[in-house]
Parts: C-alpha cells; sequence; structure tokens
C-alpha cells in the first residue's frame, strides 16, 4: 500500500471531485493520505475530509506564501489545533524568497513559531524551502540545538547539501513527481545518495504532475510513476520501495499510526 504524504485534498481542484480522486487512488493501492491543507483558516473542510474517508490526516500551520495573511496567528492557536486528533503535523511552512509572497522578516517570524509549536507538540514539521536554503537549514538547526524535533523536506528539489544537512538533523525527505522531469538529472542524482530508510513519496496534488501526466491536474493515484523512478535510482523493486516508504511515513508521522 502506497502512502501520499503530501497532497492538497482542500484545494478546489481536487475538493470537487474528491470521491472520484480518492476512488481512483484506491485502485492503484494508494490507503493513506497526508492532506496538507491550505490556509490556516480551512481546518473544517480539512477535517470534515479527514471524516469522510478512511486513513486520511491532516496538518496546522502557515505557509511562507501566506505568513503576510496570517501573520497575526498565534502560538496557542496552533497548538490548539495540534490537540485534535486528526492533525499529525505542523505545517506546512518555512521559507520562500523566490515567490516572496512576505517580507523576509515576516517569513522568518512565522516559520520560527511553526518551528517551536513542532518542539512544544511533538508532532513533525513539514518544511517548504526555495531560494532559502542557507536560512532554513540555520533556523532549524539553532532551534534543534535547543530542543530536538522531527521532520520532512517535502517536495525536495534542491541542492544535495540541503539534504545533507537535513539529514544531519534526522529529517526525511520527500520524493515529488519533480523526479521524473526530463531535465532533472541533478535532482536524481541527489536521490541516490539519501538513505531508503530517509525517503518519503507525496504527489503535491493538485500541482507536479509526473511524467507522463504532465499538463493534468495532480492527483494522489498518480504517484506510482514516481514511485517506479525513485525504485529506478534506488536499485530497489516497487514493492520494497512501497513497504520501506510507508513504514517511514508512519515511523515519522507516529500520531497517525496510533490514531488508524
Amino acid at each position: 500500500m502506497f502512502v501520499d504524504s503530501h497532497c492538497h485534498l482542500s484545494s478546489e481542484e481536487i475538493y470537487n471531485h474528491l470521491d472520484e480522486v480518492v476512488n481512483r487512488a484506491h485502485m492503484v493501492g494508494v490507503q493513506y493520505f497526508l492532506n496538507a491543507g491550505g490556509k490556516f483558516d480551512e481546518l473544517e473542510r480539512q477535517i470534515e475530509i479527514c471524516h469522510r474517508f478512511a486513513h486520511v490526516w491532516t496538518v496546522t500551520g502557515v505557509h511562507p506564501h501566506d505568513a503576510l495573511h496570517f501573520s497575526s496567528v498565534k502560538l496557542d492557536e496552533v497548538l490548539l489545533n495540534a490537540q485534535k486528533p486528526e492533525i499529525v503535523a505542523i505545517g506546512e511552512c518555512g521559507l520562500d524568497y523566490f515567490y516572496d509572497f512576505a517580507p523576509k522578516d515576516i517569513q522568518i517570524k512565522i516559520f520560527k513559531m511553526m518551528i517551536e509549536a513542532a518542539q512544544e507538540s511533538g508532532l513533525p514539521i513539514i518544511i517548504h524551502t526555495r531560494d532559502a536554503e542557507a536560512d532554513t537549514i540555520e533556523l532549524l538547526s539553532n532551534a534543534y540545538k535547543r530542543k530536538p524535533f522531527k521532520g520532512v523536506i517535502h517536495c525536495y528539489s534542491s541542492t544535495q547539501w540541503l539534504a545533507q544537512e537535513a539529514l544531519k538533523l534526522g529529517f526525511y525527505i520527500s520524493a515529488s513527481g519533480m523526479i521524473t522531469f526530463k531535465n532533472a538529472d541533478n535532482l536524481r542524482d541527489s536521490f541516490k545518495i539519501i538513505p531508503v530508510e530517509r525517503l518519503l513519496l507525496e504527489t503535491d496534488t493538485p500541482y507536479l504532475a509526473p511524467v507522463p501526466m504532465r499538463g493534468k491536474t495532480n492527483e494522489p493515484s498518480y504517484i506510482v510513476h514516481t514511485a517506479g523512478v525513485l525504485a529506478d535510482i534506488k536499485g530497489m523493486n516497487l514493492e520494497d520501495l512501497e513497504r520501506v516508504t510507508t513504514q517511514n511515513f508512519f515511523d515519522l508521522f507516529d500520531k497517525a499510526k496510533n490514531n488508524d
């Protein structure tokens, strides 16, 4: 059974066809879903999805794109959400200097709060980082020295340095459909050095549909294409990769295991 460790089931493109999307996922063996949600104030929809389908969990946090809009969110609000049985992670959160939808100081302020929420709640943190590697690792490393926490670099598409630094913190690295792209040779090379016991699979639905589904709205059933490429990269058969990445998911998101 596959796990889609990061999909936005609450997005309008998916939510409006959710029964069909989930059915197609089940048909190819995707049985577990971590709905990465959307906005901080959309938790009601996220929880409704968890109740509607078996083996769906969700998250709470503020994306760097939304840091300015949700700059008034308080730590206590995040921690209160984190107590809900459906919430198994903090995020997605981090830094994005590529789109720069929020000032860097606001992004950093919110990211620090998300890290603290992970430390206080004991839930893993889901990291989004783009064109902000050095600041991301510095903030994570400094916080980790004060109080260890766990997490994943979601939709990893960056340098080997980022992966190596994240691995030093015990973090997991998540492979998305980007590893199937024609021009992604360097990214595929990076995944060769990541230990299989630290790998997760994701779609980032509805974004980044893998080859051969490029141009379509991504959905969890497409994870089989990413899994096939990752298995080739790691020199594994697909069944072993499926088993290991599923185990990795429940090792990291242990609240999901306890609430399954």
